[in-house]
């Protein structure tokens, strides 16, 4: 196997995993923690990834290991 089908395999297991993961119930949303731009999913004001406009926006969320948000600082469970 060449390298690049050995790259292209890795990021197809990656993309397919992260929704697994998610699924299995293995994340949870945390709030307040993303950089501006780098949120995952909608925020109260947009409908899309990627859109918060500054870092810690307090309803933008990126999804973390189940039980990991609280012990970041800045992180909470919900919007607020």
């Amino acid at each position: 196997m060449n390298s690049s089908r050995i790259a292209i395999a890795a990021a197809l297991a990656a993309a397919l995993a992260t929704p697994a993961a998610q699924a299995q119930g293995m994340t949870e949303k945390c709030y307040g923690i993303a950089k501006a731009g780098r949120n995952d999913c909608q925020t109260d004001h947009s409908s899309c990834a990627g859109t918060s406009k500054k870092d810690g926006q307090t309803d933008a969320w990126v999804a973390v290991p189940k039980g990991s948000c609280e012990k970041i600082v800045g992180g909470k469970l919900t919007s607020s």
